[in-house]
């Protein structure tokens, strides 16, 4: 068995600790029977073989007396600042294959586990599964869940990444949950996080000063130093840990442009292939607001050898001007035309695509390379009280835009509660203490100054109200408005799963065509594998005439073509 660099693994003759600590002469392993030397291997390593079963806590002395849990902890017996845990070797006895379903099927629907439900956890999450099956949902993104400080926060503060956030529940409550969604045939996907570590509970800048590079910043602290073998194959093993161990589907890389790596390969790709390995049919999509394709381009063959799909935050920035006319941030950007924006993101992927020295050309890739969204918890969450769209938006404007997010060809993405036009307010929120609670919520308030009308009303992070606020009231759903929304919501998936879906294996790039329209309406035609899906939407505030369609309607928002707030999907198959 070849074992992972990193972390307590039980093995034939007892657990192997194995740490990385070139900056230490000695190092030491706490026991509940007392401290271990830990034995050097070189190049930094340090390693021991100990009889310590699963469930024995253990931790690390460094030289000067500092006491740290393990930075490869796959559980913590309390929070991220005790004692690690050893675990076994998964004897979870699965019930469910995975569903192998192909990356074209897909509908994501993006969740947070502790405002999911009333319960906040693994366990509970299973008892909305139906709902999410029923709803058409083929995958599940769950926000992450490496170990970070307090009880509550959105996860982006991981400290532990092997860890999962005891606070949910066990590892093994993790696994059911992963395996009930795999009984009712949706893919579980996980946020996974590699451009920061959280600032409560990060021990590896006293453990290994050498795994950050000092001279480089990102917006969260320290850049990870990636040239460093041990710190990628602490990186890439984390990720194929994930895969392998909890049998998770597929992962989201959040915000890989803060991941400063120059090596060739560079450690998406590295990652990318490391994955394929271990399971060929992983879906993985990316974050990142440079607007380049080297990691979603397919082969000769259509195939995907690296990334399926990248979140378009300009599909959604230009449609979010569209729904609210709101033009302030990175708004502005979309502020001249954001109809015009739109239409060319729905054609050929991104909005920018060297404008202004941001993005390349993406028309060449498939249109299932494109993530789009409405809603997200950053879009969301990073709003001074976390207003969703139900608040900003008139109804008709946006049954508008939720139908051409469910129907054009690129790959949606839900957040939930979307799916019945939820109202509760989905806010930022953490469980920090002393001084760094104060910079936080100091800090969020300090974001929103130049927001007029703001500055009073932004909820304190560390509040226990904040993050109560923002738990789905599943209890609304028997209300008509919910209902109602709910409905339409399963029936654009339907259509799309029967009619659009189909069409999308196979299909290349180049497929997307923006056709001539008066302003503030868009037409767009994709040329699909056995179909010509012509879709025409107006948000001005009065009637307009567009392009003719082929074929058979599949469905209108509104009570015309061409009428305010309308949006035509037609097809006709065999192409045109």
């Amino acid at each position: 068995m070849t074992l992972p660099a990193w972390g307590a693994v039980p093995t034939d003759t007892g657990t192997r600790f194995r740490i990385w600590a070139p900056d230490h002469d000695e190092l030491e392993l706490l026991l509940p029977d007392g401290p271990r030397a830990m034995e050097a291997e070189g190049d930094g390593w340090w390693s021991l073989t100990a009889d310590a079963p699963p469930g024995t806590e253990y931790g690390y002395r460094l030289p000067d007396g500092l006491e740290i849990p393990d930075p490869a902890s796959r559980l913590q017996a309390g929070d991220v600042h005790g004692r690690s845990v050893v675990t076994g070797r998964d004897a979870y006895d699965w019930q469910h294959e995975r569903p192998e379903r192909p990356w074209h099927e897909a509908v994501i629907y993006e969740l947070h586990l502790g405002t999911f439900t009333p319960e906040g956890t693994y366990r509970a999450a299973i008892d909305k599964l139906d709902h999410l099956r029923d709803l058409g949902v083929t995958a599940i993104d769950i926000l992450p869940v490496a170990q970070f400080a307090g009880r509550r926060g959105w996860g982006y503060d991981g400290v532990l990444l092997y860890a999962p956030h005891n606070a949910y529940g066990s590892p093994d409550d993790l696994r059911a949950l992963v395996d009930a969604a795999h009984g009712r045939g949706i893919m579980v996907m996980l946020d996974v996080v590699y451009n920061h570590f959280g600032p409560d509970g990060n021990y590896l800048p006293a453990l290994a000063p050498a795994f950050f590079d000092q001279e480089a910043e990102t917006p969260w602290g320290s850049t990870i130093d990636y040239d460093r073998d041990p710190v990628r194959r602490f990186a890439i093993e984390n990720a194929t840990y994930w895969i392998e161990n909890f049998r998770i589907d597929g992962l989201r890389f959040d915000a890989i442009d803060h991941i400063a790596d120059d090596s060739d390969p560079d450690l998406l790709t590295e990652m990318a292939r490391e994955i394929r390995r271990v399971l060929p049919g992983a879906w993985l999509m990316t974050e990142d607001n440079r607007n380049v394709t080297y990691l979603h381009e397919r082969g000769e063959d259509g195939t995907t050898p690296l990334m399926d799909g990248e979140w378009n935050d300009d599909w959604h920035n230009a449609a979010h001007v569209v729904a609210t006319d709101e033009t302030e941030g990175y708004y502005a950007e979309f502020a001249d035309d954001p109809t015009g924006w739109l239409a060319r993101a729905c054609a050929t992927g991104f909005a920018y695509q060297g404008e202004g020295g941001r993005g390349v050309s993406s028309g060449h890739l498939p249109p299932v390379a494109m993530v789009n969204f409405l809603q997200n918890h950053d879009q969301i969450g990073n709003r001074a009280v976390g207003e969703r769209l139900t608040k900003l938006t008139p109804m008709a404007r946006l049954e508008a835009l939720q139908a051409m997010l469910l129907l054009s060809p690129q790959i949606p993405l839900l957040f939930m509660g979307e799916e019945w036009n939820a109202t509760e307010p989905f806010l930022f929120f953490a469980d920090f203490e002393g001084e760094l609670a104060t910079a936080v919520t100091e800090g969020r308030r300090r974001e929103f100054s130049a927001f007029v009308g703001f500055t009073d009303a932004v909820p304190d992070p560390i509040d226990p109200q904040t993050f109560a606020r923002s738990r789905l009231v599943w209890d609304r759903l028997a209300q008509g408005d919910h209902q109602e929304a709910l409905a339409r919501t399963r029936e654009l998936i339907a259509l799309r799963r029967d009619r659009i879906v189909p069409l999308l294996d196979g299909v290349g790039g180049h497929a997307g065509r923006h056709l001539h329209a008066p302003k503030h309406c868009i037409a767009t035609d994709w040329h699909l594998n056995g179909g010509l899906l012509q879709m025409r939407a107006n948000f001005a505030h009065h009637p307009e005439k567009l392009a003719p369609v082929l074929g058979e309607t599949l469905h209108l928002t509104g009570p015309a073509p061409g009428a305010p707030n309308s949006v035509l999907f037609a097809l006709a198959e065999g192409g045109a």
